[in-house]
């Protein structure tokens, strides 16, 4: 086992997984610490160090709101320990291997966590990576700065670096990237045979990467995970990179409600006083998040997805059946026209004539529909081909526990991490099944670009073929396993996917 390995840094010293054939490297270091004036800077180059570095723990998470404080879903689920070690000396990443020599080239995963950039962590225990790693996959997950320390932009910080005035969260995924290709053969990795992945922010996170026009040739697949959001009916603005003069004007705004005039005042506040006056101020003011700064972000990544203005990799792509779900609200008919007509403009009629525009849920919520899976399926159908293969998934079993959840936002991560056992729901036999089904998906996934192969006892898994204008193909993840659908749209369901395509095409 590769138990001690040498990176570009020093050594580091590993610790058996629950499977003692893999190995855990836990914190190591991947760039200096973003503190003094490093705070709200790119990612500056890690300091060497003497002697064998013990990377046991995780480090510390990237400063944030205390986890595990509410009883939301996602404190019950796995934001659990409030005394989790929290700190502004955070990139560090982690990394699971079951190769024996150097020399394996073993396909690897670089992971980024979700939260919407405000949130969110690697240390949460659905990402072991484990499981994946006895698939004979490398598994790497990255810490990067969130919220104001992450996605801060400001007038000076514009001025002062103008090559790196903003997203600096998004560099630290970028320099993570940049580090497995330096470090991963010495972890048995082949640095030729990278997929980025995440989920939810962390999936955004992957289409904000794979929209840099600097990463080409950095990873070759991608997996976007409830992540291609639009609404079809025009609602918000998740996903979408912010204005960079309207995000100036905001840090601005924060830097009075700091009390401070300057960035050198910023960078020598206490890192938790800022957290706290954050979460005070971003319950009036807007959260930060990715900005078009013309320098890493160039413009809204699913426009430049679909142009085939972003790094050409095969891509797998999908979401939960229940998250996220778009509506128009009415309470009469005659409200529901002038809804319509506000969004549709002249094809608002041609929209309410379908039966599925009248249907509503007893609260008013007409023509219910998941804008995630439409935009997803636009996406696929109308891009500029690049010749790489795309995959669809929509994951819809039942999910066990008091609070009949359904398919709620992030469940599906237990599954294709396959970490069941650590979570609190009464999960069956089946759950079980479908979620080994999953994982033998997606490691074939990283490891070839197709995710089709052979169940643990050999029998060959449901075809799940790529999703396209000719053969609109899908993987349905059900109660009852995996279940390959190849049919067309319903005429409303591609009605709002042309729409939710014409609203891309224009957007900045």
């Amino acid at each position: 086992m590769l138990r001690k390995v040498k990176t570009e840094n020093g050594w580091v010293r590993g610790i058996e997984a629950a499977d003692p054939r893999i190995t855990a490297f836990k914190g190591i270091p991947f760039a200096a610490p973003p503190t003094g004036e490093n705070r709200w800077r790119a990612p500056q180059p890690a300091a060497d160090w003497e002697g064998v570095r013990e990377a046991y723990r995780f480090a510390p998470i990237a400063v944030q709101d205390t986890p595990g404080l509410g009883d939301d879903i996602y404190c019950r689920e796995w934001h659990v320990d409030p005394e989790i070690a929290m700190g502004e000396d955070c990139l560090y990443l982690n990394v699971w291997t079951s190769a024996k020599q150097p020399e394996e080239k073993q396909p690897v995963l670089v992971w980024f966590y979700g939260g919407a950039l405000q949130w969110g962590y690697p240390a949460e225990m659905e990402f072991d990576g484990e499981r994946l790693a006895r698939r004979g996959v490398i598994v790497v997950t990255v810490n990067y700065r969130i919220n104001v320390f992450g996605f801060l932009s400001h007038p000076q910080l514009t001025r002062e670096q103008p090559d790196a005035p903003a997203n600096f969260g998004s560099l630290d995924q970028q320099a993570g990237i940049k580090w497995v290709i330096r470090n991963i053969a010495a972890f048995g990795g082949d640095p030729e045979n990278i997929t980025i992945a995440g989920q939810s922010a962390g999936g955004g996170s992957v289409l904000s990467q794979m929209a840099c026009p600097g990463n080409k040739g950095l990873f070759q697949k991608a997996m976007i995970m409830s992540a291609m959001i639009r609404s079809p009916y025009n609602e918000g603005r998740m996903g979408k990179a912010q204005d960079m003069k309207a995000a100036e004007e905001n840090g601005s705004r924060f830097f009075e409600f700091l009390g401070v005039d300057s960035l050198e005042e910023a960078r020598k506040l206490d890192a938790i006083f800022i957290r706290d006056k954050y979460a005070e101020y971003a319950r009036t003011c807007p959260r930060m998040g990715v900005v078009a700064d013309q320098q890493f972000c160039m413009g809204d990544p699913l426009r430049l997805f679909m142009e085939g203005k972003c790094v050409p990799v095969t891509v797998m792509a999908g979401n939960t059946a229940d998250e996220f779900p778009n509506f128009l609200t009415a309470s009469s008919e005659e409200e529901l026209t002038e809804k319509a007509k506000a969004c549709f403009g002249d094809r608002a009629d041609e929209f309410l004539a379908f039966p599925e525009a009248r249907q509503q849920d007893g609260q008013g919520h007409y023509a219910r529909i998941s804008g995630i899976e439409c935009t997803a399926k636009s996406l696929f159908r109308y891009r500029e081909n690049d010749g790489k293969d795309c995959y669809y998934y929509c994951f819809t079993p039942d999910i066990p526990g008091w609070d009949n959840p359904g398919t709620f936002h992030s469940v599906d991560l237990w599954f294709f991490f396959e970490t069941l056992a650590k979570c609190w729901r009464p999960f069956v036999g089946r759950h079980y099944d479908l979620a080994r089904q999953m994982c033998n998906y997606w490691a074939n996934f990283i490891k070839t670009g197709n995710p089709n192969g052979a169940d643990a006892d050999g029998t060959p898994m449901p075809e799940w073929r790529p999703y396209n204008e000719e053969e609109p193909c899908a993987m349905k993840f059900t109660a009852g396993g995996p279940v390959a659908l190849k049919s067309e749209e319903t005429p409303f369901k591609a009605f709002l996917m042309e729409f939710v395509r014409d609203s891309i095409s224009v957007s900045k």
